[in-house]
């Protein structure tokens, strides 16, 4: 199984540059295998001509000075972009042809692979090629097999490394624990246990200190030192709303994963449903589906099961005593879920994941 360990780096001075052309030349060698790519096509109208890093070298000698492994995995990139285009192509979806990456993106990263030790921790330090040893925070350990390694630069300014690790698959006890999970807004989730776990609206909490940095950010000249200074500070703030949002998500799906062997959520359409401007905010800010898809990976890792109920499923308005349907709920400023039918009076959240706990 294939896990990955994400680290903080401290580079010295020489290192930043050193990563700084990698990072430039990676997108330097995307960009131009695409552009020919695109021109041989447009002329010739064949799709099975490939472009290797290699063949650059020769016109582009400065291509020499990073790691040959960073270049490599560029045209990988590039290939699988191509792949995943005219597949979902097939299927009748048009995902966008692969786009060139731009200089201006302030998030930065390549990747290289192991071979014959090249990627080794030894003490507080970590070897990569053809820079050497990196000061890292170790801050827990890994045990397995280095297959690669990601460097990347935030727009903050960090340095972080994820390492790419063949381990032993670990899986947890089976246990007879099922929950239904009714996710919202106002709530995060309610459990069909009854539990209600509230929404730590991160985003909400730090909206007047990103609001007044983004102020200051308008305020300074384009170009300017002032400008860049002010951009770190927009993005600093940005970078803990997206970390304090990530920790809820990873201990909460831990805890769930842990308690239970099965799970069933909703298929809810995040990417429709953002398009009303009224919740947008509130429905990127709650992260629905970075929670599906950390409980989807780790339930793989330990051998527990996620039922996604079909989108239509309609959870909220089924009565969960005798499964009598009723409109009334579709009207979001209802409650309390009150069945006609057996008298039943009930949380529309706790109702929703009572039927969602069904499926299991």
């Amino acid at each position: 199984m294939l896990k990955a360990y994400k680290y903080r780096l401290y580079p010295t001075k020489n290192q930043k540059v050193f990563f700084a052309k990698t990072f430039g030349c990676v997108r330097f060698i995307y960009n131009k295998m695409l552009a020919d790519r695109k021109q041989t096509y447009e002329k010739d109208k064949e799709l099975k001509i490939y472009f290797t890093p290699a063949q650059y070298k020769v016109e582009f000698p400065w291509l020499k000075e990073i790691d040959s492994l960073a270049l490599a995995n560029a045209q990988m990139n590039l290939d699988k972009a191509y792949r995943n285009f005219f597949r979902e192509l097939k299927k009748g979806n048009n995902q966008g042809f692969p786009k060139f990456k731009s200089k201006r993106n302030n998030y930065h990263t390549y990747t290289t692979n192991n071979q014959g030790g090249n990627i080794r921790l030894e003490g507080n330090k970590i070897k990569l090629p053809k820079i050497g040893f990196v000061k890292i925070k170790l801050h827990r350990n890994y045990t397995g097999l280095v297959k690669s390694a990601t460097v990347s630069q935030t727009p903050s300014g960090k340095y972080f490394i994820s390492i790419l690790v063949d381990i032993e698959n670990f899986q947890l006890e089976p246990i007879i624990n099922k929950i239904g999970i009714d996710l919202g807004i106002k709530e995060f989730a309610v459990l069909s246990t009854g539990e209600v776990i509230k929404n730590p609206k991160q985003l909400r909490k730090l909206e007047k200190k990103l609001a007044k940095k983004q102020k200051s950010l308008s305020r300074k000249v384009k170009g300017s030192n002032h400008r860049k200074k002010a951009r770190v500070q927009v993005a600093k703030v940005h970078e803990k709303i997206t970390n304090q949002r990530k920790d809820f998500l990873h201990n909460l799906s831990y805890r769930l994963l842990h308690e239970n062997q099965v799970i069933v959520i909703e298929d809810l359409g995040v990417k429709g449903m953002i398009q009303n401007h009224n919740l947008a905010k509130s429905i990127s800010d709650v992260g629905w589906g970075e929670f599906r898809r950390q409980l989807e990976y780790k339930a793989n890792w330990y051998g527990k099961e996620i039922i996604i109920a079909p989108k239509y499923y309609a959870s909220s308005q089924l009565c969960s005593g005798c499964g009598n349907k009723s409109p009334q709920t579709k009207d979001l400023s209802c409650r309390v879920y009150n069945c006609k039918v057996c008298g039943l009076e009930i949380d529309r959240d706790y109702n929703a994941s009572l039927n969602l706990l069904k499926l299991a």
